[in-house]
């Protein structure tokens, strides 16, 4: 797992989210953009983060950023967790971990003694030129907003 820098390129992708439209990151060049992994749509841990991303969209939007959530979850599942708490943002499906991968979110995890891979919890900030300003990898749920804040506000 090879972690992204601050100042390194984003690397591109282009998914589909829960509404099955495709997303892809080049489309918001000349914004900023709040990317978060997260592990697993409705699960206790991605929910929190979920949510107080929705809850900060006022002020994240003051900052003149947009929202993109990815998991290894299929967009009907996307969906469901979209409509269950209105989180009002693309929900995105990385269901090969191919861009998981490429982002350095893809690991060993474990969990009561046992090993396995899977989605390490992370949130990013893009620039408007497409490169990383903010890089957080095992960010907890309630930190996530405060940390892409403080990388945003440090973006002027």
């Amino acid at each position: 797992m090879t972690e992204l820098k601050v100042g390194a390129r984003a690397p591109a992708f282009t998914l589909t989210d829960q509404r099955d439209k495709k997303v892809r990151l080049s489309e918001f060049k000349g914004k900023r953009v709040v990317v978060y992994f997260y592990p697993k749509a409705d699960t206790p841990g991605c929910t929190t983060q979920s949510c107080s991303l929705r809850d900060a969209q006022r002020d994240l939007k003051r900052l003149k950023a947009v929202v993109l959530g990815i998991s290894p979850d299929a967009p009907p599942k996307q969906k469901k967790f979209d409509d269950k708490y209105d989180l009002g943002f693309a929900l995105l499906a990385d269901e090969d971990h191919k861009v998981a991968d490429k982002w350095g979110v893809w690991g060993e995890k474990s969990m009561y003694g046992k090993k396995y891979l899977g989605i390490v919890r992370s949130a990013f900030v893009v620039d408007e030129q497409g490169k990383i300003a903010g890089a957080f990898y095992k960010v907890s749920p309630k930190a996530t907003i405060e940390r892409v804040t403080e990388a945003l506000r440090s973006l002027g």
